[in-house]
């Protein structure tokens, strides 16, 4: 299998607001938009024909893969103009593609062990993972090595496979597509007609970004891989403990401690005496005054992060300025996105370009829209819906 199309044109509602402004597959994880593991993946594995299907803000996505030379591949693109689903994403792709090929999506971290042996699969079949909260995602039953069928987000799970969303098809699934929207529903249709279908079971890392705390996890996992690694300036009296990776053109000033894994961008101003703990990613040019802590989270390309500032297990999109003294500390906060409830242990989740006055407290689980306005010394917490002002 040398060909594989990619769906990306997605725009991933429940993660706003940080894809009211950019892509669902190019959010960054520690450091890099989710789809480049995916496209590196393939990559790993020799497979260099990659079809994008794209469609929610696209340009974004040319403007960063390119023709995916830097990437070693040769990438196209197909425009979805309207997101009707997978198998209408998969449905555009049909003159793009011939033979074998695999089908995945460009929003999940996929390590290249985790598609190793799928490359080598015969078509038609689908990856599948065992985990803890099945009824999450789409449940396939099985019976051996073959599929069943494929329930999504059941009200009860009759097993602990969950469906990837990665399948190796030939050209023969466009003729099982017909008016369905979705992948799961056209293996049903498959299956129903009598066509059999291979589940293979992975190991490897296959996480899924859903909700906007999925970014920090995908971002711990991505970290825990990197190794350290300075192309900045180091300054006397730093502590740097474990894998730190500062990029080009970093300054980190005196006094700081940092605890890996960190990954820390190109052009950044760090301290004197600031604190960044493990599992946190910090853009390009971004400063961080002294005395304030870091841990535990995202912190996106031109950020600005005043003096004394407490950031816990928090996401921050590019642009923000958070003066002096703001805290956005950890703690286990209830979320309703979309109806849906959830109990999570979390920071603050600040969109694009958002400026937060001196002192400000920030509650866990606070969801802050792009392009806010807080005076100083206030407390937030809920949703602020995009523009929001508070005084």
């Amino acid at each position: 299998m040398d060909q594989a199309v990619i769906l990306a044109a997605g725009e991933g509602q429940r993660l706003r607001p940080f894809t009211a402004t950019k892509p669902k597959v190019m959010l960054p994880i520690a450091g890099r938009p989710i789809l480049t593991y995916v496209v590196e993946s393939l990559a790993r594995n020799g497979i260099r024909k990659i079809v994008l299907v794209v469609g929610y803000r696209r340009e974004q996505v040319f403007d960063y893969l390119g023709s995916g030379e830097q990437f070693g591949v040769e990438i196209s693109y197909i425009n979805q103009e309207r997101q009707l689903g997978t198998a209408h994403a998969l449905a555009q792709a049909k003159e793009a593609v011939a033979g074998e090929f695999l089908v995945l999506p460009g929003d999940n971290l996929i390590e290249p062990d985790t598609i190793a042996r799928f490359v080598n699969v015969r078509p038609p079949a689908v990856l599948v993972k065992r985990v803890d909260n099945p009824l999450r995602y789409g449940v396939v039953i099985t019976e051996g090595d073959q599929v069943q069928n494929i329930a999504e987000k059941p009200q009860e799970a009759r097993s602990n496979l969950i469906n990837t969303g990665i399948y190796a098809f030939t050209t023969a699934v466009f003729g099982f597509i017909e008016d369905r929207l979705d992948i799961p529903d056209v293996i049903n249709n498959m299956l129903s007609l009598g066509q059999s279908i291979t589940a293979t079971e992975t190991t490897g890392t296959w996480l899924d970004v859903v909700y906007p705390w999925d970014i920090l996890s995908l971002n711990s996992a991505i970290l825990r891989q990197f190794k350290a690694r300075s192309g900045g300036t180091i300054e006397t009296g730093v502590s740097l403990k474990g894998p730190v990776l500062v990029g080009k053109d970093t300054v980190i000033r005196s006094n700081s401690y940092i605890v890996g894994p960190v990954v820390i961008g190109n052009n950044c101003d760090i301290g004197p005496n600031v604190c960044i703990l493990p599992a946190t990613s910090i853009g390009d040019n971004v400063a961080i005054s002294p005395f304030s802590e870091v841990k535990g989270s995202v912190i996106s390309n031109d950020v600005n992060i005043g003096p004394g500032c407490i950031i816990e297990d928090s996401v921050i999109d590019s642009g923000c300025v958070i003066r002096g003294h703001v805290t956005a500390g950890s703690g286990e906060a209830d979320i309703e996105i979309n109806e849906e409830h959830h109990r999570v242990n979390i920071g603050a989740m600040l969109g694009e370009s958002c400026n937060l006055g001196n002192g400000v407290v920030i509650q866990p689980g606070t969801i802050v829209g792009n392009y806010c306005r807080v005076q100083a010394f206030k407390m937030i917490s809920g949703k602020l819906p995009d523009k929001a002002l508070v005084f």
